[in-house]
């Protein structure tokens, strides 16, 4: 592989201008396809296998004009101090909002508008009253004037004197991330700049990760309705493809600038540099894809898909780093290097001293591998239990989706689902839907045991089709959706019926169906990625216990991720630094998605850092200046990689999606433990105290294992060139041995 990579880095570099038509091309099309897509939908939402989806598939079947996935909303009227709903004073305004909905501009749009005092749907003490709105499309379809009709009809009501707030999905927007991404993509400049010493060779990362990304998100914004994919959908892939995107061409660029310090041509220094330093982008690009492909195995469609979007950017990132960065190395010419470095660079021969690779004083990384070799069980120590305390709010890790009651207070859906809590009982903002696959007298047994029931409120007569071959019966519990007593309650009406003819559905039975499916997937897929990254790194290490280290430390930071999460958005703490307006449950499908992402993202890191150590070690080092030998090369790639990584998701903290919010800070404080604490704290301390044992590998185990040959040892004897500078000798000097 790193011979065709070699292969292609050269060709790439000089055939810079085909190589670049074609990516913006590429980048033109796809542009075109978004732009004549039409806006997403929310992107259907189901769980298969689970009882909640076989009665909302139930309900599809018997009750076709119901527009059961279709948007609702909520007008809440709360009638001023020592007045009623149904005086004479308030009435006419309340009719006026109703008559207004059913002639207003968005009339077309919608299914049914239930006048309150049609409806019974009038608080005991007469305080509140709520106006239900059922349309045919979902909330993501509902045109501006659909949406400005709702709420104008609000406006006006407050005017008059009442309290009106709005809830349900009707209001529901596609997110917006605000000026967060671009933050990040300004902290991410100024590390590369840092780094590299250069604007172009800073530039050049950025440049070519925008264009991924572009093709990545324009690709799935064109494909969004075809495939049924969700809002949130681009938005995650960009957070993921901007961040690789941007690493990888950190990657090339860094080992094309090391190899031009070697003495190199600037052709063959790209060649070299994709051979290598490409070889390892493929792998850690591959173990992205798969832990995010295999997503799949949770049998979730929308998680599915959000996974197979975020892999396809990645996958458009691996392909710009090994074809478009090095044509655009050629257009940069001189100016990838640092000023007044021009001449030592572009010399024949061995690179003189001071230049990249070759400094005369022992950088920070070396200086810090020598210390963690002074004191190695003091590190691991303190980084092990520092992970440990951080991971103990993981223990009380709660699951669930977000409803209104999830908004921050200043929105008028939370303050809606509050009003319609003191009035109606905190249960009635999460109704029960029990659909019964049967006749009238079946029906009516069943609303009758679920009335002896502990924990219900009220139970609705049954409603049923016009075939009268099934029934639905609305059940309102008398404690909050995401109470403990709401979900035992679902689970006595589904443990007290006939499994065939009777079933529970409705938003919070969907939010309990969906919280336990994911519980149960989450140690199989943690197993998965878990025991795929230890068959892949011992592919990649020849070793038995590099990889047990680097998987044992994928779970350490996984679990403290887990448990800052958890600090941070179930409990609160240090909450308003993050702007975090409203704690509950975690996202159920967040923490198994960090899983597969941060599990990428960790062996990108065990990769570029360890394959050094390796490098060194089989050149003859001891196992010890092996490690400081990684550190001299990579440390610092590596830290300017996990910095930019974690400035773009801290970005998309600032996103209106609660969702968007929690996984881009659980991603930054994953990637902050895994690369700062585990890769350049732990797994060194580990290597120096295992020795000679860390590389050991069974010799029949070693002849049936493939080469992945990741270091690139292939190209240099398909080059003639045993040393590239990097040898034993060599690498001692540079140590300072």
């Amino acid at each position: 592989m790193a011979t065709f990579l070699y292969r292609l880095g050269r060709g790439a570099f000089r055939r810079r201008r085909f190589v670049a038509l074609v990516w913006v091309a590429l980048l033109f099309v796809a542009g075109f396809g978004a732009a004549s897509a039409s806006a997403p939908t929310s992107g259907s939402f189901s769980i298969p296998g689970t009882e909640a989806q076989r009665a909302f598939d139930l309900l599809d079947q018997r009750f076709p004009g119901m527009a059961a996935d279709g948007a609702t909303a909520r007008i809440v009227i709360k009638a001023p101090a020592g007045e009623k709903v149904d005086s004479e004073a308030v009435k006419p305004q309340v009719e006026k909002i109703v008559s207004e909905l059913k002639g207003g501009p968005g009339k077309d749009q919608i299914s049914s508008v239930t006048s309150p005092y049609e409806a019974q749907a009038v608080s005991q003490d007469g305080s509140t009253a709520y106006i239900s709105v059922k349309y045919k499309v979902s909330g993501m379809e509902l045109t501006d004037a659909t949406r400005e009709a709702l709420t104008e009809s609000a406006t006006a009501a407050k005017a008059d004197g009442l309290n009106v707030q709005i809830g349900g999905d009707a209001l529901q927007a596609a997110p917006e991330t605000g000026s967060g991404e671009i933050i990040g993509i300004a902290i991410a400049a100024i590390v590369l700049v840092i780094t590299f010493g250069s604007l172009i060779a800073a530039g050049l990362p950025l440049l070519t990760a925008l264009i991924g990304v572009g093709i990545g998100i324009s690709s799935i914004t064109a494909l969004a309705n075809v495939l049924d994919l969700g809002s949130t959908t681009s938005t995650l892939a960009m957070m993921i493809g901007l961040a690789v995107g941007i690493d990888y061409a950190l990657f090339i660029v860094s080992r094309y600038r090391a190899e031009l310090a070697e003495g190199r041509e600037r052709d063959e220094a790209a060649g070299r540099a994709v051979g290598t330093a490409g070889s390892a982008v493929v792998f850690a690009g591959l173990t992205v894809v798969i832990a995010l492909v295999g997503l799949a195995v949770v049998n979730i469609p929308m998680l599915s898909k959000m996974g197979f979007a975020a892999a396809g950017t990645v996958v458009i990132a691996v392909l710009v780093a090994l074809t478009l960065v090095p044509a655009m190395l050629g257009f940069a010419g001189k100016k990838v290097l640092p000023a007044g470095t021009k001449s030592r660079f572009l010399g024949r021969g061995k690179a003189k001293p001071g230049a990249e690779g070759a400094e005369a004083k022992p950088n920070g990384g070396t200086r810090w591998a020598r210390f963690i070799l002074r004191r190695p069980v003091m590190v691991l120590l303190v980084g092990v239990i520092g992970l440990g305390i951080v991971a103990i709010p993981a223990s009380k890790l709660e699951m669930g989706l977000p409803d209104d009651g999830a908004q921050p207070v200043s929105t008028t859906q939370r303050q809606a689902y509050d009003l319609l809590s003191e009035g109606f009982g905190p249960g009635f903002n999460g109704p029960l839907m029990v659909v019964v696959d049967g006749d009238k007298a079946l029906a009516d047994a069943t609303v009758e045991r679920i009335k002896g029931l502990d924990g219900v409120a009220a139970v609705m007569p049954a409603t049923q089709n016009e075939a009268k071959d099934a029934a639905v019966i609305t059940v309102v519990p008398k404690d909050r959706p995401s109470s403990e007593a709401t979900e035992t309650l679902v689970h006595e009406i589904r443990d007290g019926s006939d499994s065939g003819k009777v079933f529970v559905t409705g938003a919070t039975a969907m939010n309990i169906d969906f919280s336990q499916k994911m519980n149960d997937a989450l140690l199989p897929y943690l197993a998965l990625v878990v025991g795929l990254a230890f068959l892949l790194l011992m592919l990649v290490f020849r070793s038995i216990l590099v990889p047990l280290k680097a998987a044992l430390g994928f779970l350490l930071s996984v679990v403290a991720a887990l448990g800052a999460v958890v600090a941070v958005f179930q409990w609160g703490w240090l909450g308003s630094l993050f702007g975090v307006e409203q704690t509950g449950p975690i996202m159920s499908m967040m923490p198994i998605f960090m899983v597969g992402v941060v599990f990428g993202l960790a062996m990108d890191y065990e990769v570029f850092l360890v394959t050094r150590m390796r490098e060194a070690y089989v050149h003859g080092e001891r196992p010890g200046q092996a490690v400081v030998t990684g550190f001299q090369y990579s440390a610092r790639v590596v830290v300017a990689a996990a910095v930019i990584m974690i400035a773009v998701f801290s970005g998309f903290m600032g996103a209106s999606d609660q969702m968007v919010k929690m996984i881009g800070f659980a991603l930054a404080i994953a990637v902050f433990f895994d690369a700062f604490i585990v890769r350049m704290t732990i797994v060194p301390a580990v290597l120096a105290l295992l020795g000679h044992k860390a590389w050991w590998l069974p010799k029949w185990l070693d002849r049936i294992l493939p080469n992945v040959d990741v270091e690139g040892e292939s190209l240099r004897k398909h080059l003639g060139d045993s040393s590239d500078g990097t040898g034993p000798d060599k690498d001692r000097e540079l140590a300072g041995v």
